[in-house]
């Protein structure tokens, strides 16, 4: 029987010539990854164990992105905490004040995964780093910290699910719309602990933005890990962000998959998914008027150039309605400066919005917009879940950067294919 493209990942990076669905193995590690929340909790595990050192400090990585810069004491003590850590271990790829950025966007743009790699990270969202090739999944930072001590770790090797899209996205739908799509149809546990495998002609019209986005939302269907196939695209940004040589794995033609979707991209609308789990998708003309009080443009999921560029396109010359807060959040500095020249800082800031440093602060709640019981926000993070953002009495509906621009013009729940047809007439 042959294997997957996650198979013959973890079948290279364990020693053995074949592996299978359910088989444990000890596999080599390319990267392990901790954040300001994450990290210190490792760090006192990693102490237990005995050793004195790192197993490779250039292959250990720490991002204060969560509650940085530190909104109380209790985060500023966790940074200083992985700040002593990352120093008394020369780790090389060590990201604080003025050179973070929110983790899973900030790793690809430093060219620190590559296809073929194996990741782990003390974060739910490291399967982004599928869309570059990778095989890559969170773990708890008991995982994290014998990672970091050892330089392995123990998996169960997933089951695949296949996605093989064709066709080409409408104007105005990103790969939000498409993985709010495939959560919608599948659930939020339609792939438990599979490998979300996304191949077909499809590809060739999604930016690498767009996988990105789509992997970092394989854990909302209960994924262990989501995996594009390497292509044209792929190798491009690899090149151009000065990632190692990659190493390109392609599923066998006799690949076993538990389930097979075959998706067509032209026909998935601006999609939204509604409070409060990212399963809850419905397309505009599914609701009525939704009104809104706060928008949050970024995150993990949707805070690159790309994104911010979509949002500008449709706030430009226009103002944010009335009541409705708007925050902006640059994923990473590189971007931050990037939407700087290109005019979209200025577009927001004109339009009424708020332009924040880079940061993961409201998507869980944390800070730099927290909501009140009763408010509605309109996200282009990944979660909704109860409380997510804020008061459990709040609301949080899941969307891309089009939409959520759209939405902050209105005041309430709007397709960017409404704008467009108020702009011809």
């Amino acid at each position: 029987m042959g294997m997957t493209m996650t198979q013959k990942i973890l079948a290279a990076h364990s020693g053995s010539e074949a592996v299978s669905a359910g088989q444990l193995i000890l596999a080599e590690l390319d990267l392990v990854l901790g954040n300001d929340i994450t990290s210190p909790v490792a760090i006192k595990e990693f102490a237990k164990l005995g050793t004195d050192r790192v197993f490779d400090r250039d292959k250990v990585t720490m991002v204060m992105d969560h509650f940085v810069p530190n909104k109380d004491i209790k985060a500023a003590e966790q940074c200083r905490m992985c700040r002593s850590f990352c120093a008394e271990h020369g780790i090389t790829h060590f990201y604080d004040v003025g050179q973070m950025g929110i983790e899973h966007a900030l790793l690809p743009e430093k060219g620190l995964v590559t296809a073929g790699d194996c990741v782990i990270g003390a974060d739910s969202h490291t399967c982004t780093y599928g869309a570059l090739g990778a095989f890559s999944t969170g773990v708890g930072s008991t995982d994290m910290a014998c990672g970091i001590a050892t330089g392995k770790a123990w998996f169960r090797v997933p089951p695949a699910i296949s996605f093989v899209l064709s066709g080409k996205p409408r104007r105005y739908v990103s790969g939000k719309d498409i993985i709010l799509h495939i959560i919608g149809m599948i659930g939020v546990d339609g792939a438990l602990y599979s490998s979300m495998e996304f191949t077909g002609d499809g590809l060739k019209h999604l930016s690498v933005s767009d996988r990105l986005c789509i992997a970092n939302m394989a854990i909302e269907a209960g994924a262990k890990n989501g995996i594009f196939e390497v292509d044209d695209i792929t190798l491009e940004y690899l090149r151009l962000h000065g990632a190692a040589e990659p190493k390109i794995y392609s599923a066998d033609p006799d690949a076993s998959y538990e389930k097979t979707y075959t998706i067509d991209l032209s026909a998935i609308e601006p999609t939204v998914a509604f409070p409060s789990l990212p399963e809850n998708a419905k397309v505009f003309g599914e609701f009525g008027d939704i009104p809104i009080d706060q928008v949050v443009i970024g995150s993990c999921t949707n805070g690159r150039l790309e994104d911010l560029a979509a949002a500008a396109e449709i706030l430009k010359d226009r103002k944010c309605a009335k009541n409705v807060r708007v925050i902006v959040i640059p994923a990473t500095q590189r971007i931050y400066l990037e939407a700087l020249e290109r005019g979209f800082i200025r577009t927001f800031i004109e339009a009424g919005a708020v332009v924040s440093t880079p940061t993961c602060g409201p998507c869980l709640g944390g800070y730099m917009g927290v909501l009140a019981e009763g408010e509605r926000a309109v996200s282009t993070t990944n979660r909704n879940f109860v409380g997510r953002m804020g008061h459990p009495k709040s609301e949080v509906y899941l969307a891309s950067p089009a939409v959520a621009a759209a939405s902050a013009v209105t005041g309430r729940l709007t397709s960017p294919w409404e704008l467009d047809k108020e702009a011809k007439k």
